[in-house]
């Protein structure tokens, strides 16, 4: 089983996996029925077939499109209705109850607690963490100097984000949000049918569904702090499935790892809730350490906070427990609840 997907980078290996032994074919993945969903699984799949040859046969995977709550309701933030563990909530289930045998997500999807029985088994490559501006046929020209100059007075910005809501309005107080779900290619259209005036979103997902171009102005993490996740793809597996877990531990990207443990720190000490506008971007740095930026803000941009820490990679958990600590110790009580 071959995907030749451009967007798959495996890890550098030099012996090939071993493939899981005596146990029912094919093996079932589950993940979100979106289009992105899908093309993330079969960039997983490439990856997984690619080291362990075996695993190329046609009839050895078998994907579950699942349709989770987040997707069902598009009207409402994702605070409004559960938060974004509710991307994940019926998958997890379906892996729980022995339906799909590893599930794949978008990491910045993932609660920072998962359900019992399930673990954080892998994550890929990272691809580009940045967000992207995409702006209307009534904006100016983008500006990756000045990501924002382009925006007229009082235009309308989609997107469902707070975080991204709270830093657009710390910069630009005088812009109007809208809420704006879906998956990419619908916001896209709405925005092409006038339902605003600009949108954002993640760069990775335009890399992946090949239409890139689409970014007017990619932002700089500075600019616009990234959520904790994104741009990495991570698979779960039940906890007692040690031989999914041995093998899916060979294609770990340890890069991917270190800075997603340090993101994933960030937020677990912020404790916060889809209410809360936080982002984290780790990235490790020439000499090989891990540089960690967090922020802390309100939804209507009255209040950020942006700090950064660095470190050894070695210690991303600890980095970021220490930066979420910081923050959380210097921003108002009120944002968090």
């Amino acid at each position: 089983m071959t995907f030749a997907h451009p967007f798959a980078r495996p890890a550098d290996r030099t012996h090939p996996i071993v493939a899981p032994h005596e146990r029912p074919l094919p093996l079932r993945v589950g993940t979100r029925a979106s289009p992105l969903a899908l093309v993330q699984t079969r960039a997983f799949l490439w990856v997984l077939s690619r080291f362990c040859p075996v695993l190329r046969r046609m009839d050895v995977f078998q994907e579950h499109p699942i349709r989770t709550t987040g997707d069902a309701v598009q009207d409402r933030r994702l605070a409004e209705i559960g938060g974004k563990g509710l991307f994940a909530k019926e998958i997890h289930e379906a892996l729980a109850d022995r339906r799909i045998d590893f599930a794949v997500h978008s990491l910045k999807d993932l609660e920072t607690e998962l359900p019992p029985g399930i673990v954080l088994a892998c994550t890929l490559r990272r691809e580009d963490a940045r967000d992207a501006l995409i702006l209307g046929e009534h904006c100016g020209e983008g500006d990756p100097a000045d990501p924002w100059v382009a925006l007229p007075p009082g235009a309308v910005v989609g997107t469902a984000s707070v975080r991204r809501q709270a830093q657009l309005l710390h910069s630009r107080p005088d812009l109007r949000v809208t809420v704006l779900r879906g998956n990419v290619q619908t916001r896209l259209d709405r925005l092409a049918q006038g339902s605003c005036d600009a949108t954002l979103l993640a760069l990775a997902g335009l890399v992946r569904l090949g239409i890139a171009g689409r970014a007017s102005v990619v932002l700089d993490p500075d600019a616009m702090v990234p959520s904790a996740g994104q741009g990495i793809i991570g698979v779960t597996v039940r906890a007692d499935d040690t031989e999914l877990h041995e093998l899916l531990a060979a294609i770990e990207d340890p890069e991917a790892r270190a800075v997603s443990t340090a993101e994933r720190a960030l937020l677990a000490a912020l404790d916060g809730s889809c209410r809360t506008p936080i982002g984290g971007h780790a990235r490790l740095l020439p000499d090989g350490r891990l540089h960690l930026l967090g922020l802390v803000a309100r939804a209507d941009g009255s209040f950020l906070l942006k700090r950064s820490i660095a470190g050894s990679a070695r210690e991303a958990a600890k980095l970021g427990a220490e930066l979420g600590t910081s923050l959380r110790a210097d921003s108002p009580s009120d944002i968090f609840l």
